[in-house]
C-alpha cells in the first residue's frame, strides 16, 4: 500500500515538473508571467501616416537646414544713459552666398547681428538693405561651407483656405513648425514692431510667437511665401492671428539691391475709401465704385499729378464721408474690385517709377499717369 501511494505521488510530482516546463505551458504562463504590464501601440496595417502629415514632415526635413536664429545687440538711450539690451528673432537662408532674409525690427538700432545656424555654428552678420517701411532686411554672412537656402515662390496668388507651415525660433526654441491655413488676404493696416502701419498683409493661423519674427511661411511645396511679422494681441502672445509680409515685396527689394539702386519705397499720397453699388450710384458715381480720395498729401506725386481730395462731407450712417474727390476705378489696366488696389501696385513699383490711373472726375473718366514719390523713412 505504501509502496502504491510512492508510485503515485512521484507521477503526480513528475507530470508536474513535465507541464510547467514546457514553454507554452498555461500553468508556467499564469505562475511565472514575463508579459509587460501595459500595452504597446496598436498597429492598422491598413493605415499610416496621413499624406498631410508626410507633406509636412517632407517640407520641416527639407527646410529646417535653411533656418537660423538672429541675435542683435541693440542700444536704447533712456534719459538718463544708454541701456544695452538684445533683440531675438529668425530668418532664412535665400542663396548659397550666405544671404539671410529676416524683419527690419529684429536687426534695427543694432550694432552687432549674430546668426546661429541650426548645427549650433554662430557667424557674425552683416546688414545689406533695411526697409523700415515694409519691415524687411538682408543680411549677410559668410560661411565656412557650403549652406541650403530656400526658394522663394508667388504671393500674388495665395488663397484663404491654403495650407501654410511657418518655421522659426519662438522664445528661442529651435527650429519650431507649426501649421495653419492662409485665413485673410491684404489686411492692414496694422500696427507693426517698429511703429510703422503694415498694409497688404498676409494673415494666417499658424502659430506666431516672439522669436517666430524673420522666418519663412511656406506653401505645401515648400516655397516661401511669405515673412512671419507680426501678431495680433496685447499680450505678445498666440491667439491664432499672425501677420506676415508678402514674398514679393521682399523680391522687390531684392531685385533693387542685385541692381545696385537704393532701395525706396513709392508713395502716391492719397488716402482713400473703397465704395461700390448703391452707395456709388447715390454719390452720382458708376456703380461698379472703386476708391474715392478723401485727401491729398502735399508735396506728393498725387498733388503734382492733379489729383483732387474731398470737397465736402456726407453722413453715411454713424461715419463722414468725404465726396466730390476723384474716384480711382482703375490701377494700371486693372479695375478696382478692394480697397488695397493701390497698395498692391505700390509694393511693385519703386520712386520713380509711373502709376497709371484711370479715374472717375465731374461725369466723365480720364487717364493719368503718375510719376511716383518716395516715402520718407519715419512716416508721420
Amino acid at each position: 500500500m505504501r509502496f502504491r501511494t510512492l508510485i503515485i505521488a512521484a507521477a503526480l510530482v513528475g507530470g508536474f515538473v513535465y507541464i510547467t516546463a514546457k514553454p507554452g505551458s498555461f500553468l508556467r504562463r499564469g505562475l511565472t508571467s514575463s508579459e509587460p504590464l501595459w500595452s504597446g501601440p496598436q498597429v492598422a496595417h491598413s493605415a499610416g501616416l496621413g499624406s498631410d502629415e508626410l507633406n509636412n514632415i517632407e517640407i520641416y526635413k527639407n527646410a529646417k537646414d535653411s533656418c537660423v536664429y538672429i541675435t542683435s545687440t541693440v542700444y536704447q538711450r533712456t534719459f538718463f544713459f544708454v541701456q544695452q539690451g538684445q533683440a531675438l528673432g529668425s530668418g532664412f537662408i535665400i542663396n548659397a552666398e550666405g544671404q539671410i532674409l529676416t524683419n527690419h525690427h529684429v536687426i534695427s538700432g543694432s550694432s552687432d547681428v549674430e546668426v546661429t545656424l541650426p548645427d549650433q555654428s554662430t557667424y557674425k552678420a552683416k546688414v545689406l538693405v533695411k526697409d523700415r517701411q515694409d519691415d524687411l532686411a538682408l543680411i549677410k554672412i559668410d560661411p565656412r561651407k557650403k549652406l541650403p537656402h530656400l526658394n522663394l515662390g508667388d504671393s500674388d496668388h495665395l488663397q484663404v483656405g491654403q495650407k501654410v507651415l511657418a518655421i522659426g525660433q519662438p522664445f528661442g526654441l529651435k527650429g519650431t513648425l507649426t501649421v495653419g491655413v492662409v485665413s485673410a488676404m491684404g489686411v492692414g493696416p496694422i500696427q507693426g514692431d517698429n511703429n510703422v502701419p503694415l498694409e497688404d498683409m498676409i494673415q494666417t493661423d499658424a502659430a506666431i510667437n516672439s522669436g517666430n519674427s524673420g522666418g519663412p511661411l511656406l506653401d505645401s511645396q515648400g516655397n516661401v511665401i511669405g515673412i512671419n511679422t507680426a501678431i495680433y494681441g496685447p499680450s505678445g502672445g498666440n491667439v491664432g492671428i499672425g501677420f506676415v509680409t508678402p514674398i514679393n515685396r521682399a523680391k522687390l527689394m531684392l531685385d533693387g539691391f542685385h541692381a545696385g539702386k537704393s532701395f525706396g519705397r513709392a508713395r502716391l499720397g492719397v488716402q482713400t475709401v473703397f465704395i461700390a453699388g448703391d452707395l456709388a450710384e447715390a454719390l452720382k458715381l458708376p456703380a461698379g465704385g472703386g476708391l474715392l480720395i478723401q485727401t491729398v498729401a502735399r508735396g506728393s506725386a498725387a498733388e503734382d499729378a492733379g489729383l483732387r481730395g474731398q470737397r465736402d462731407e456726407v453722413r453715411v450712417g454713424n461715419a463722414r464721408l468725404g465726396v466730390g474727390g476723384d474716384l480711382i476705378t482703375a490701377v494700371d489696366g486693372k479695375p478696382v474690385a478692394e480697397n488695397d488696389a493701390v497698395t498692391r501696385a505700390l509694393s511693385r513699383k519703386r520712386p520713380g517709377d509711373i502709376l497709371e490711373l484711370t479715374i472717375y472726375r465731374a461725369g466723365r473718366s480720364m487717364n493719368l499717369k503718375v510719376k511716383l514719390g518716395e516715402a520718407p523713412d519715419d512716416p508721420m
